[in-house]
């Protein structure tokens, strides 16, 4: 089992590690612990270097990350240095602050489910399950959102027992519940007194650091299937 020390401090730019297995095959190094985020909830897996090779890749297997590495494989047993590229981890940060914060004064002010999403690096879009999604309304969202990052709310993290967790009204905002039930511990990301939801990712500690956000483009994507796409400067 990989300690996932992204779930605790995502401001984490560098740690050391026990390499514990290697795959020739695949070219995957698996680590005692990792900083590197390895993709999940619409955000992309980290990149960087580890014992300095270039880190292209990251993935969860079971309990485990895989790190897929450029050039040779370290020695099982060996420790190394990681380091994750910080100016993309924090860009993604921001972005993903900046999705719940939409999700947040959507559901808030509409009661709307999220029904999909996706981001990268200082952009991203949510689906909503929402009958009516006019200029008129998407002008209102962008300004309410905006507010948001002003207000300069906390972002909280904890691990929960899962029967606690979903004892929390409204934890689940997607219109499906993404958690296996195999998940015994939960991480929740809450945005004081606007938004708490479970949630793997990796956060900013308030919401004043996300910039400023713009509705770059909205959609239809079918009868009450509407997408909002941002942009996070």
């Amino acid at each position: 089992m990989t300690e996932l020390l992204y779930q605790t401090d995502s401001y984490l730019r560098e740690f050391d590690a026990l390499v514990t297995a290697i795959n020739p095959d695949d070219k995957t190094v698996i680590l005692d612990r990792t900083s590197f985020y390895p993709g999940g909830g619409g955000q992309p897996n980290d990149l960087g270097q580890l014992g300095g090779l270039d880190v292209i890749k990251v993935r969860k297997a079971g309990e485990d990350v895989l790190h897929v590495v450029d050039g040779g494989l370290p020695s099982v047993g060996s420790h190394l240095h990681g380091v994750i590229n910080w100016d993309r981890r924090y860009q993604l940060m921001r972005t993903h602050t900046a999705m719940h914060i939409l999700c947040g004064c959507v559901f808030r002010d509409y009661g709307a489910q999220v029904t999909g999403g996706d981001m990268e690096p200082l952009k991203g879009r949510m689906d909503f399950e929402f009958e009516r999604l006019q200029k008129d309304l998407v002008t209102v969202i962008e300004a309410a959102v905006n507010r948001e990052v002003q207000a300069a709310r906390e972002v909280r993290v904890k691990i929960l027992p899962r029967a606690e967790a979903f004892q929390i009204p409204d934890l689940i905002r997607t219109k499906i519940n993404l958690l296996p039930e195999g998940i015994q511990q939960v991480r929740t990301v809450e945005l004081v007194g606007l938004d708490l939801q479970a949630d793997g990712g990796t956060h900013v500690r308030n919401t004043s650091e996300v910039g400023q956000i713009r509705v770059v483009d909205y959609k239809s994507k079918g009868a009450i299937n509407k997408r909002i796409c941002i942009e996070v400067s």
